[in-house]
């Protein structure tokens, strides 16, 4: 609902499988080149692409591989067009080399990743095992991408449409993270306009020299070891940057409770199934959910360990646990934190994780 003059409006709501909701929110937020090689289960991605884009003036391609794809990404990015690409976990370890690259020619782009089981090829169901290639930077070098970690395609729709703002912003690919259950579920969404960024003109494109007394260049190669440092260091204020500026979250009841749960992405909306379902037996619990895992907001889960009546913290993951390790960094301590994952797209169910809380309480007090 909204309203205008005092005239009440209702927004339509349109069903989105979120594969397609995520491709479209691209083509709306200007993206006019998508190079990307089938991997399931994100092929609708580029499936909706060859047919959207043309209809836009836009390009699609699909390529030999998906290390041609980044490439081709690192290429239209350079001369100053919004590109993107898109795979899953098999795939995007193959484009590692490219983002690394991407962030040391200071280009823009985004890269979604709907997450597998794994390692190696694995299964086709969802998973969160990708977490440490995506926070960590999975290529060489001292570098980081910003991570958004939607839990729903509403929020992967804005999340899409915002990335490439952020990544014109900051000169970075952007990476989506979402994972198979994300990517093939329905759901309604709104379409609605996204706050656009004041982005600074692209003057430092490879687009010959027309008007220009010289030609731009793009290059990932410093051979000289104090101008690659000092490359570095700019990146590394660039980072300190967006961390000051962009870390986001949510949260549900995470002052007052008794337990606090911490997840991301699809087992943050089982987390927060528990959570009720835990209120309903009279045990007090919250959720805290990291929008973005890179930057992660460490500050603000510091100030939650810190509460004197929380007994203990539940870290939540289709995976072994990875962001386990960035809660317990930002917890320093403060509060027990504990574990309960699923792997090889197995997904955790509420009533497991309402019991492995209860336990946990069961031990800590």
């Amino acid at each position: 609902m909204a309203s205008w003059k005092g005239v009440v409006i209702t927004v339509a709501k349109e069903l989105w499988k979120g594969n397609e909701a995520i491709a479209e929110a691209a083509v709306r937020a200007g993206c006019k080149c998508f190079f990307g090689y089938p991997i399931t289960p994100q092929n609708e991605i580029p499936e909706y692409m060859s047919m959207r884009l043309p209809q836009v003036g836009g390009v699609f391609v699909q390529s030999e591989s998906e290390l041609a794809a980044i490439n081709m990404v690192y290429g239209a990015a350079a001369s100053g067009v919004r590109a993107m690409t898109s795979s899953s976990s098999p795939g995007v370890s193959l484009k590692q080399e490219g983002i690394s690259a991407m962030c040391s020619g200071e280009l823009p782009g985004v890269v979604v990743n709907m997450m597998r089981g794994g390692p190696g090829l694995g299964t086709i169901q969802p998973s969160q095992c990708d977490y440490f290639q995506a926070t960590r930077g999975g290529g060489n070098g001292d570098y980081r991408t910003i991570v958004l970690a939607p839990c729903d395609i509403q929020e992967a729709v804005d999340m899409t449409q915002e990335a490439f703002d952020l990544a014109d912003l900051y000169r970075t690919p952007v990476v989506i993270l979402g994972d198979g259950m994300i990517g093939q579920m329905m759901e309604p969404i709104e379409w609605h306009d996204i706050p656009k960024r004041e982005l600074p003109p692209k003057d430092w494109t490879a687009s010959g020299r027309k008007g220009r007394a010289h030609s731009n260049f793009v290059t990932s190669l410093r051979i000289d070891a104090q101008d690659c440092e000092d490359f570095n260091r700019a990146l590394e204020a660039k980072y300190k940057t967006i961390a000051e500026k962009e870390t986001r979250w949510a949260e549900k009841d995470a002052e007052g409770c008794d337990i606090l749960l911490v997840a991301y992405g699809t087992p943050s909306r089982i987390a927060l199934s528990a959570v009720e379902e835990l209120e309903v037996k009279g045990i007090k619990a919250g959720l805290f959910r990291p929008q973005t895992v890179w930057p992660f907001p460490s500050a603000r889960l510091a100030q939650l360990a810190a509460q004197p009546g929380l007994k203990a913290i539940l870290v939540v993951e289709m995976s072994l646990g990875q962001m386990l390790e960035d809660v317990q960094l930002a917890v320093q301590g403060a509060k027990p934190v504990r574990f309960y994952g699923r792997v090889g797209g197995m997904v955790p169910s509420v009533e497991e994780i309402a019991e492995e809380a209860e336990k946990i309480l069961q031990e800590v007090r």
